[in-house]
């Protein structure tokens, strides 16, 4: 998603459900060695005519697609909506609602309220820790210095 600047773009790229896996798999296996979600072998070989994946280990879910075990699995959305829906959250600086997704992807507001639920809380902060210090983020100063506040709410012993 680095490289599409626009959602003009990212619709005609994901469009192509070969795009859609090649651009999955380059981020879930950055090494380039696919493993099998089930028992974590190496040896698989994928299958074109079905864009999945087939483990050569013999156990009862040898065969995966690149949705198993992320946000999109257990999902009946094709991967063109769930990547472009994706772009639209990370690169929207306002933020973007089910409604404005459900109109630019073509689905009910209720899935894309699915969707959106679903990105947004793999984008969360997995530890709970929270921002101290001086925090720049998105051209945006929150805070200030001390003696620039009012006299009532300076911390005890400063002013």
């Amino acid at each position: 998603m680095d490289t599409l600047k626009t959602l003009q773009e990212a619709i005609v790229y994901f469009s192509n459900p070969d795009n859609c896996i090649s651009y999955l798999s380059a981020k879930r296996w950055k090494d380039g060695i696919v493993r099998c979600p089930n028992c974590d072998a190496t040896e698989v070989k994928y299958l074109s005519t079905r864009r999945v994946w087939q483990c050569k280990n013999r156990h009862p879910k040898n065969q995966f697609s690149i949705k198993v075990g992320t946000i999109y699995e257990d999902s009946a959305i094709g991967l063109d909506k769930w990547l472009t829906t994706t772009w639209m959250v990370t690169n929207c600086k306002n933020g973007v609602s089910s409604y404005e997704i459900a109109r630019s992807i073509g689905v009910t507001q209720k899935s894309a309220w699915f969707m959106l639920q679903r990105i947004r809380l793999t984008m969360q902060d997995q530890d709970n820790t929270k921002l101290s210090g001086q925090v720049e983020m998105d051209e945006t100063f929150i805070g200030g210095k001390i003696k620039n506040m009012h006299k009532i709410k300076q911390p005890k012993g400063t002013g």
